[in-house]
């Protein structure tokens, strides 16, 4: 399922992904009581010229979601835009300073558990990063292949018994998966920034653990 115009980091594949984006009718989400905050799916190239998405783990002692598997991002301050909000924490976080042409597009909002409207923001790096991740912030960095998210077997459709409503897995590389919200992110990606296809993936559930 890997399209040969898929694999070279290059303008034909970043131009596909900013015109699927741009087809796509966002859903924008308003619910009281939530915070908004903006995550960056941020691709890079690496040394063979293929595609690589970033997805860092959060440090163990912070006060929200510590230890888990997300994208870099966090709350939007004030009345900074999406786009704004994800570049200053990929900046912040990383140590990845884009400017606003980067951003190739937008996807869905996606409401969490644990009281966050997530605003998603595709970026693109055009050469190879240099990341440094804040230690305060950031415990670890992964850089898996594009191409994992199109593997065979994603996405992982499962059930929890305490919702009704499905879970989503990706594939980071391996045997490793994971959840959403990041999951669901991921998934819309591939589904409409590389293949085109209208996917909703504001339906899915995140494992309980994640509620808080």
């Amino acid at each position: 399922m890997t399209p040969p115009d898929l694999l070279p980091h290059g303008e034909g594949l970043r131009e596909r992904i900013r015109e699927n984006l741009a087809r796509l009718d966002r859903l924008e989400l308003r619910r009281e009581g939530l915070r908004d905050a903006a995550v960056a799916l941020t691709l890079v190239p690496d040394a063979e010229g293929g595609t690589r998405w970033i997805l860092t783990r959060r440090e163990a002692r912070l006060s929200a979601h510590a230890g888990q598997l997300a994208l870099p991002g966090g709350r939007c301050d004030g009345d900074e835009t999406d786009v704004e909000a994800a570049l200053r924490e990929l900046a912040e976080e990383l140590g990845m300073h884009a400017g606003p042409d980067s951003a190739l597009g937008r996807l869905d909002d996606f409401a969490t558990r644990s009281g966050y409207l997530m605003h998603p923001v595709v970026v693109w790096c055009d050469e190879a990063v240099e990341v440094r991740p804040d230690p305060s912030e950031v415990s670890e960095v992964f850089m898996p292949r594009l191409t994992e998210l199109l593997r065979d077997d994603a996405p992982r459709i499962e059930s929890i018994p305490q919702s009704d409503k499905p879970i989503v897995k990706m594939p980071v590389e391996g045997d490793h998966w994971i959840n959403a919200p990041t999951a669901a992110i991921v998934y819309q990606f591939r589904e409409v920034g590389l293949l085109g296809q209208l996917t909703r993936v504001a339906h899915f559930e995140q494992p309980s653990w994640a509620w808080r």
